[in-house]
């Protein structure tokens, strides 16, 4: 479909827990750097305007990570966008390091995730951030330790809310006997539902559920297949009928596609002006 004149703030909205109500389409600041999301992007004004052009289609809720570059992807909202316009919510994440492009290493020792914490407010320039987010539980650190540090964080005002990433439903389960957790990002698409259960706790809770990789569709995107043939009927791209279905999925669902191009944002943002029909989201929804 056209993406003239169609704005993000077609969507539906949701109210996180000590975050607020934001749409429930926002942007993943991941492409915003270089490749192996290390290092500068090729083209740092290029960057900056597909952030700002999220702002102007009525983005109003981005997520990053210090991990992203790492630095840059922080650095370069903060260059576009600081001071931030009211009712903008901006997500980071801690709890990986990097040793090279495509390389994560989790660390979630307690004295790791309050110095990044504290580099993640100086880099976005804010006094509190309004969502932080555990990247990945340490599985060579107690869990324990790594939730009560982002509990304490949250009492020393420094963060506002509090989420996880690629956890478990006992994960979510041990997590909020120590904070409210308003976010879980897990990997979720339609052809990857192995979160089925973290989704539908989510859902009972309350939680806001960012679905990572979220346009992935593999075999479904084919020409022929299911998804390009709905696409066809609605006069959509592939991406945009994935991002529809995530959006119907479920109403605490909030897809945040991310890229480092102007047009690919526009596409991608126009996705909250597609409506899927009965027919074509329960042949979706049975589609693998």
């Amino acid at each position: 479909m056209t993406t003239e004149n169609v704005q993000t703030s077609q969507s539906s909205t949701i109210n996180l827990k000590d975050v607020g109500t934001v749409h429930r389409l926002g942007f993943g600041a991941m492409r915003i750097v270089g490749d192996g999301v290390w290092g500068e992007p090729a083209d740092r004004a290029t960057a900056i305007a597909v952030v700002r052009r999220a702002m102007e289609l009525g983005v109003d809720f981005i997520d990053t990570a210090d991990s992203y570059g790492p630095n840059v992807s922080e650095e370069i909202l903060a260059e576009a966008l600081h001071p931030y316009r009211d009712g903008l919510k901006i997500a980071t994440k801690v709890g990986f390091t990097r040793t090279g492009p495509d390389q994560w290493v989790p660390l979630g020792r307690a004295e790791y995730l309050r110095q990044q914490t504290e580099l993640s407010l100086r880099k976005l320039k804010v006094d509190s951030l309004d969502l932080l987010q555990l990247h990945r539980i340490d599985p060579k650190v107690d869990p324990e330790e790594q939730f009560s540090v982002l509990r304490d964080l949250q009492k020393e005002g420094k963060v506002k809310a509090l989420g996880l990433s690629q956890v478990s439903v006992a994960e979510l389960e041990q997590a909020s006997r120590f904070f409210t957790v308003s976010t879980v990002q897990n990997r979720y698409n339609l052809t990857d539902r192995s979160s089925e259960d973290v989704l539908n706790y989510a859902e009972e809770h309350g939680i806001g559920f960012i679905p990572w990789a979220p346009i992935s569709a593999g075999e479904l995107a084919r020409p022929g297949g299911p998804l390009d043939e709905a696409a066809t009927r609605l006069g959509a791209t592939t991406s945009q009928v994935a991002l529809a279905w995530l959006l119907r999925r479920s109403p605490v669902m909030m897809p945040i596609p991310g890229t480092g191009s102007v047009r690919h944002l526009e596409e991608n943002l126009a996705a909250a002006g597609v409506v899927l029909d009965d027919a074509t989201f329960a042949e979706l929804e049975a589609a693998r």
